[in-house]
């Protein structure tokens, strides 16, 4: 059976070789038929201590690491996502 792949905000990179992703999924509610939104944290191991808070990741299923871990880092883009990059550029007033 494949591995589940999630995608995810780095929301916490305090622990050591662990970081927090905030997963966000959205979906249509069966009775009113409007999208909602849901989130879930979940700790994933870091090996390299290589993502920050606001990094968008991706995480993979794995066996358990420890009392929490059951997911490892996949890869990082740094940065923050796609939602909070699209902001209006500046115009230029013309002389």
């Amino acid at each position: 059976m494949p591995k589940r792949v999630l995608e995810g905000v780095v929301v916490s990179d305090k622990q050591n070789k662990t970081v927090t992703v905030l997963v966000e999924r959205r979906f249509t509610h069966p009775l009113l038929r409007k999208t909602v939104r849901r989130t879930k944290k979940y700790h994933a191991h870091d090996e390299g201590n290589a993502c920050k808070v606001g990094d968008l990741v991706k995480i993979e299923e794995h066996k358990p690491i420890s009392k929490t871990k059951r997911w490892i880092v996949l890869g990082a883009n740094a940065g923050a996502p796609e939602e909070e990059k699209n902001e209006p550029a500046k115009k230029k007033k013309a002389s």
